[in-house]
């Protein structure tokens, strides 16, 4: 059974920092493709940034270098630290998982988690 459970989201104040984690079970994480994934209400999900299993990382045109994207997978985890966290980076945060290369296209993501609630405000 394929589990993804994102966890780390919470309150923060502008400018501060939050390490997001994604728990992955029931399938070969170290063969796969992960990515976070975000969403507002009323919106699609946005690529937030993607990791090859190798570890080539990609991001978002919006990241611009305040967040960074890693896995271990020994312990089939996937992270994303943020920092310089802005209102704008409000949104339900998801993990996903490909077998295949990465892509910004949601659809093509084989599994997710249920998401993870950050929430940037004074």
């Amino acid at each position: 059974q394929v589990q993804l459970a994102e966890s780390g989201g919470g309150l923060v104040q502008p400018g501060g920092s939050l390490r997001l984690s994604c728990a992955a079970s029931g399938f070969p994480f170290n063969k796969y493709t992960m990515a976070w994934f975000r969403q507002t209400p009323g919106k699609e999900r946005e690529f937030v940034s993607g990791i090859s299993w190798s570890g080539n990382t990609h991001y978002g045109d919006f990241v611009k270098g305040r967040f960074t994207i890693s896995r271990d997978n020994a312990k089939s985890t996937l992270f994303l630290q943020m920092n310089t966290l802005k209102p704008e980076d409000t949104a339900v945060y998801y993990c996903a998982a490909r077998d295949g290369v990465w892509t910004t296209d949601a659809s093509q993501y084989d599994f997710w988690g249920q998401g993870t609630q950050v929430t940037v405000s004074s």
